[in-house]
């Protein structure tokens, strides 16, 4: 084949792949919608399941992470409580609630949006185990939507960790999630995180794709 029918070929195909980068109109991102769950410290643990109790392992998440097969119950103001709840480990140094808004209005408990791990002066609640009931004055928060990335994935993107960033979803809802922030770790896959409700109200599912527009 002649150079010139080569070059010719070459730059149909990138022009090709220029418009379907246009069309796109950013970064794709999966997402996986984040049930309700807690992290719980050592000492927690053991005054919920028992003295020595050490978390069992159901499922590996990212970042070394896991689901836990132990669930607990929340209970929050005038008794209200919602059962099941996942642990997940490993334990932290910080006991923490991470609830949707309709789970905060049925424990009828003001918990504020926010990163995970920021828990100053967030909502208080009650946890009961099979050996035992802790009470947090502070740990319950509604996460902050945000996006795992690995450092490729993010340079690829061009964002960089901590940014904020809007993303949008192009289904029959067309919704477009503002606040969303880049969360980057060698350890993490991509995947942009929302709760339940917001992956209710735009017809969202774990696996559909989203994309990033600024």
């Amino acid at each position: 084949m002649e150079q010139q029918t080569v070059e010719m070929i070459t730059q149909l195909v990138l022009q090709t792949i220029n418009k379907m980068d246009e069309k796109k109109g950013g970064y794709q991102v999966p997402v996986g919608v984040s049930a309700r769950h807690i992290h719980l410290t050592q000492g927690h643990v053991e005054a919920l399941f028992g003295e020595g109790y050490r978390l069992t392992k159901k499922k590996d998440l990212m970042g070394g992470q896991y689901a836990c097969n132990e669930t607990v119950t929340v209970v929050g103001l005038k008794l209200r409580a919602i059962e099941n709840v996942r642990v997940l480990g490993p334990v932290r140094k910080a006991s923490q609630l991470e609830i949707s808004a309709t789970d905060a209005m049925k424990l009828g408990v003001a918990a504020p949006i926010r990163e995970s791990g920021n828990v100053a002066g967030s909502a208080p609640v009650a946890v009961v185990g099979p050996k035992g009931v802790i009470y947090l004055q502070e740990g319950c928060i509604v996460a902050m939507r945000h996006i795992h990335m690995s450092p490729a994935d993010a340079a690829a993107a061009g964002v960089g960790d901590g940014d904020i960033v809007s993303v949008k979803a192009e289904n029959e809802r067309g919704t477009v999630f503002n606040q969303v922030k880049i969360r980057v770790n060698e350890s993490f896959t991509l995947e942009m995180h929302i709760d339940t409700d917001e992956a209710n109200a735009s017809k969202i599912k774990t696996g559909d794709k989203v994309t990033i527009i600024r």
